[in-house]
């Protein structure tokens, strides 16, 4: 029998989008838990579930079925496990926070408006952001309604260095990054310092597993790592 300790709250996370960076959402908790023994740390329930539709075949190519019946029954089993709170470590996922949301009782964290409240806190005098992001938060539009309450236009890469993008995340996916993709990433990074962005989102999680690869002169925010933060602070009752 588990006991709650101090009242802490426990995080729910509905992962397997993709396996890896879930389990670099848990390590970067791990690391933001302020711990001096096994005792200190948060208890995390995770569905790391990669058998969740594919984001990509839904939303960019039209082809696949909805994640979204998936990823509510994952919350509603993880809310069933003693779930204080659940969070959805992929960006793209969010497309179908609002099902997820109202399928539950418990609350469910938004990482697009943690990021885009979490940058411009940081950067008041923001105006223009760059997304390093999969292909299809450009096509759905996910991160634009948060930053225009900012006052904040989103930027992306051009075509050609987005496909870039789009494939080092798919590599990323197998295990299989090569360095020239790598190289062709940071140039799409650098075609949004071109385009006036004053700061760089990291807004897909398998670019969160190799975050240190970036190379560019702005400053850098990681959604996974300010999701990873947010968990700490719910679930310990800081701020």
């Amino acid at each position: 029998m588990s006991i709650k300790a101090n009242n802490e709250k426990i995080v729910g996370i509905i992962g397997g989008m993709g396996p890896e960076a879930t389990v670099d959402l848990m390590q970067q908790v791990i690391a933001a838990t302020p711990a001096k023994d096994d005792v200190d740390h948060i208890r995390m329930l995770v569905d790391n579930n990669p058998k969740v539709p594919s984001r990509i075949k839904a939303i960019i190519e039209g082809t696949g079925e909805s994640p979204a019946p998936c990823m509510i029954e994952m919350a509603r089993g993880l809310e069933k496990q003693g779930a204080d709170f659940l969070v959805i470590p992929c960006n793209t996922a969010h497309h179908y926070y609002p099902d997820v949301a109202a399928a539950v009782n418990i609350p469910v964290f938004n990482l697009i408006a943690l990021t885009s409240d979490s940058v411009k806190k940081e950067q008041p005098d923001l105006s223009k952001v760059g997304l390093l992001a999969s292909s299809a938060l450009q096509k759905i539009h996910l991160y634009e309604p948060w930053f225009e309450k900012h006052d904040v236009q989103v930027l992306y890469p051009q075509q050609d260095d987005q496909r870039a993008v789009m494939d080092l995340i798919r590599a990323v996916k197998a295990k299989n990054q090569t360095v020239e993709q790598v190289q062709a990433y940071n140039r799409a990074a650098q075609n949004l310092a071109d385009q006036g962005a004053q700061c760089l989102i990291l807004a897909c999680t398998e670019l969160s597993v190799i975050g240190d690869l970036l190379q560019t002169f702005l400053p850098v925010y990681d959604a996974s790592k300010l999701l990873a933060q947010a968990i700490v602070n719910e679930a310990l009752g800081s701020e």
